[in-house]
């Protein structure tokens, strides 16, 4: 079971992984193993642990979506984890390929994206007005690389709701590669082209700063020219700009 597991970092209070398209963060009624699966059983097996093992959760990637997950090992990380979530200690960065449209800005800064949003049933609207039932959306962009087909961007996650991104970029006009409940006009069997790219967070014991950068999957040069290494060098400069 743990064959799918790419671990990038671990010790004894958190386990930091890297999300694959296709595969759940936690288990729900399709009884489909789950990412938090996976954890424990290399958990359990990598530690000799009794019964089932503890893997905190303490925040979700969609199905569809790929990248960087934190879980805690103890009660206590996964506590103090679940606070800095909720503080907003934790930075969220994402990149995806949306299609390119005729009102993708021309600016090459951070672009701030403010919106009501609602679920109705498994999608997320965005609401021209605030209502009683709305909740504030928040995110920043750049626009990292385009063309006359795809544009590559970077995306500050600052409230964090569900399907958020996804919903936020459709209504403004250029939807992500594949995600065709948001309107994309591409189909892609592996996923969208969303990745949860760079994670920042206080470690739970230690108190000190730790980033992690997760590369992005191949689906993504199949769009877009990318060379991981300058990518890379590329998206850590433009976060050092907000951070």
């Amino acid at each position: 079971m743990t064959e799918k597991l790419n671990i990038i970092y671990e010790d004894n209070h958190i386990i930091v992984v890297e999300k694959q398209a296709g595969i759940l963060t936690q288990g729900d009624y399709s009884g489909e193993i789950s990412l938090l699966d996976l954890v424990k059983s290399y958990i359990k097996k990598q530690y000799n642990k009794p019964g089932e093992a503890f893997a905190g959760l303490v925040h979700r990637l969609d199905k569809s979506v790929s990248g960087v997950l934190v879980f805690a090992r103890t009660s206590k990380a996964a506590a103090r984890l679940q606070k800095e979530f909720q503080r907003g200690d934790i930075k969220k960065f994402y990149i995806a390929i949306t299609e390119t449209r005729e009102n993708m800005p021309n600016q090459r800064g951070w672009i701030t994206l403010s919106n009501h949003i609602l679920r109705v049933g498994d999608k997320t609207i965005v609401e021209t007005k605030e209502n009683p039932h709305t909740e504030k959306a928040l995110l920043q962009y750049k626009i990292i690389k385009s063309n006359k087909e795809f544009s590559l961007l970077l995306i500050n996650l600052i409230t964090g709701k569900k399907h958020q991104i996804r919903a936020q970029l459709a209504s403004a006009g250029f939807p992500i590669v594949g995600d065709k409940k948001y309107g994309s006009t591409i189909s892609e069997k592996s996923g969208i082209c969303l990745h949860a790219i760079f994670l920042s967070l206080l470690h739970p014991t230690k108190k000190e700063r730790i980033s992690f950068y997760c590369p992005p999957p191949g689906i993504f040069k199949k769009f877009l020219d990318i060379d991981n290494l300058t990518l890379e060098e590329e998206i850590k400069k433009h976060i050092e700009e907000i951070l």
